[in-house]
């Protein structure tokens, strides 16, 4: 997976390196991490062709999305393969989390009947994870960096990548 904004640039490379899968975020290339998940009603005509584009190339096509019901229907008819669900509000708001999953699994609930795939990420951690997996069994992916190697640096790389797979199969 090839995470950024779909500039020329950005494109050229996920085109040279041929991955299995590009996430497609809305940030400019300078923003240091994600903020928001795409507005795929406004940036349709764009979305579509890049997603167009990418196909061609036989590369799964992700985009990042908030929990917005009506971008994530617009994310089948642009031509999406799958969602990566914005999950910093989720993560940020963890101790009232029985609340705070109800848009992640209406979300996923719409994608997963729209024949999406439902990947998942931002702020995702060992402290997190495991709720968001069981509630949402549908969950393909989940995109973890910042908490990973932060973990790493205890834990060690191999332990951690151990550590996170376990909460995603308890």
């Amino acid at each position: 997976n090839i995470e950024g904004y779909p500039n020329k640039e950005f494109i050229d490379l996920v085109k040279e390196v041929n991955p299995h899968q590009v996430t497609l975020v809305p940030d400019a290339p300078d923003v240091l991490t994600s903020n928001a998940g795409w507005d795929t009603i406004k940036n349709e005509a764009f979305l579509k062709e890049v997603i167009t584009d990418l196909k061609k190339q036989n590369i799964r096509v992700s985009l990042f999305m908030d929990t917005e019901l009506a971008f994530i229907k617009k994310a089948v008819e642009i031509g999406a393969d799958r969602i990566e669900l914005y999950t910093e509000h989720y993560a940020s708001n963890y101790n009232q989390k029985e609340k705070v999953i109800l848009p992640y699994l209406k979300s996923a609930k719409l994608a997963s009947e729209l024949g999406l795939g439902i990947n998942a990420g931002h702020d995702l951690s060992l402290e997190n994870l495991r709720y968001f997996k069981q509630q949402i069994p549908e969950l393909l992916e989940v995109s973890i960096g910042h908490a990973l190697i932060s973990d790493a640096l205890y834990f060690g790389l191999e332990n951690t990548i151990q550590m996170y797979l376990r909460e995603l199969k308890e």
